[in-house]
């Protein structure tokens, strides 16, 4: 263990997370986001570049993220639960928003640098664009977002797309995340990137995930 763990690619030494902040959505860099929902992106899937291998299925009891909700990933992604209880630091560091971090999916093995995460609340009154426009607002980096209804498997849900403001060279890149509502409150599932040639290379597994998605069982 002893990864570092990165929100808004600003480095914390840290165990077993590497957070990547999410959107909000104003109109200019280092601006904080604005909940107002913006016009409708096209959806994701237009900008996917192929279609992701089938690897492990999580999100079932006796997977390695149990979860509220269950969806496929690609061949050779690793899933890992993340446990921040008992560390005030990282505990901070897990929550973005009402939601708070349960799962990292790596790319690593697969030859990409990023990761899909999976956020999870216990609003249960919120809607799946509530919760995702919180999301997005509490990362201070972020503008440009664009929420859209779509669907996540059979599940109704919201995407947004975004962009990002290294904290370390000022790039911007790319992110996007979906929301849905469960009976135990609301999910977001997120993918960032090193830049934004990582995001698009890592679309399909995202696109996999998202059109794969159910309620756990």
């Amino acid at each position: 263990m002893g990864r570092y763990v990165v929100r808004g690619l600003v480095p914390v030494v840290a165990a077993g997370l590497l957070l990547a902040g999410c959107s909000a959505g104003s109109g200019a860099p280092g601006k904080a986001a604005s909940a107002t929902p913006s016009a409708p992106a096209a959806p994701s899937a237009s900008a996917s570049p192929g279609t992701a291998a089938r690897g492990e299925r999580i999100g079932a009891a006796g997977s390695p993220c149990p979860m509220p909700v269950s969806f496929d990933t690609a061949r050779h992604w690793t899933a890992e639960k993340v446990a921040a209880a008992g560390d005030p630091e990282l505990a901070e560091l897990a929550r973005q928003g009402p939601v708070t971090l349960v799962c990292e999916v790596d790319a690593k093995p697969a030859g990409h640098i990023g990761f899909l995460r999976v956020w999870t609340g216990a609003a249960k009154g919120k809607t799946a664009r509530e919760a995702l426009e919180a999301f997005v607002a509490a990362e201070e980096n972020a503008y440009k977002a664009r929420y859209h209804d779509t669907k996540a498997g059979a599940l109704a849900a919201t995407e947004v797309t975004y962009m990002v403001v290294s904290d370390l060279d000022d790039e911007q890149k790319d992110e996007r995340a979906f929301a849905v509502t469960t009976p135990a409150g609301p999910v977001v599932v997120h993918l960032g990137g090193l830049d934004s040639a990582e995001h698009r290379a890592m679309l399909p597994a995202y696109e996999l995930a998202r059109g794969s998605v159910a309620l756990a069982g």
